[in-house]
């Protein structure tokens, strides 16, 4: 291995395994009641939550350390406003037909349409972006290195994190998403990956029995 700098790890915990056992069962428990939620309360949520949160995805594991990704986390009013407005204009287009019958049929079971009055209602969305170009140091433009594993990675810890914090999301990708880079005034060399929506859920929200189906550990999981 090439030299280079590194420090000791010294903020591992090791657990007796009987402990991690339990901790393990006690995530699983935990995170199988994150759902995915379509009915958001207009309810407060401080931005301090929002930062620790979007500070827990910035920890995931990604391509060289360049941390290819940018987090807008929207609260105004007027900004929620127009990304409804685009995204509906564009989700019209999806559901007449531009989706093609085997994909509106697969979502059927969910109960989408083109409406998505969630985007005004919650308070918070988290537009993600991954970057082309960058580095560890500000002004880099150096190449990065898988970057959709990373992003992708570091949503999944962003909506852990949310779920943890006690709120609700939801992933929504319009097709297309270029009118968040132009909303969120974001540059040539990003592209916009997800739009999460968080908050907490309506009084009267739901979950699709559909959603509630989930492979069991054998059909996801092969042992060696």
């Amino acid at each position: 291995m090439k030299e280079h700098n590194a420090s000791p790890l010294s903020d591992y915990i090791e657990y007796p395994a009987d402990e991690m056992l339990s901790r393990s069962q006690a995530f699983y428990d935990d995170i199988k009641r994150r759902h995915s939620i379509r009915k958001f309360s207009d309810r407060k949520v401080s931005q301090t939550i929002i930062e620790n949160c979007i500070k827990a995805a910035g920890t995931a594991p990604n391509g060289a350390n360049h941390q290819p990704w940018h987090f807008v986390a929207i609260h105004s009013d007027k900004v929620k406003k127009q990304v409804r407005m685009q995204a509906e204009l564009h989700e019209q287009g999806f559901y007449a037909g531009r989706a093609g019958e085997e994909w509106l049929e697969a979502l059927q079971p969910l109960g989408t349409d083109a409406q998505k009055p969630y985007l005004e209602h919650a308070p918070w969305l988290i537009a993600i972006f991954s970057q082309k170009k960058g580095g560890v140091s500000p002004g880099d433009k150096h190449t990065n290195y898988y970057v959709h594993e990373s992003v992708g990675i570091a949503t999944g810890f962003l909506i852990t994190a949310l779920h943890n914090a006690g709120l609700v999301t939801l992933t929504h990708t319009p097709k297309p998403m270029s009118f968040l880079s132009k909303i969120c005034e974001r540059p040539d060399d990003e592209r916009p990956y997800m739009l999460l929506i968080a908050g907490y859920p309506a009084d009267d929200a739901t979950v699709p029995d559909h959603a509630k189906n989930k492979k069991a550990l054998e059909e996801i999981c092969t042992f060696l």
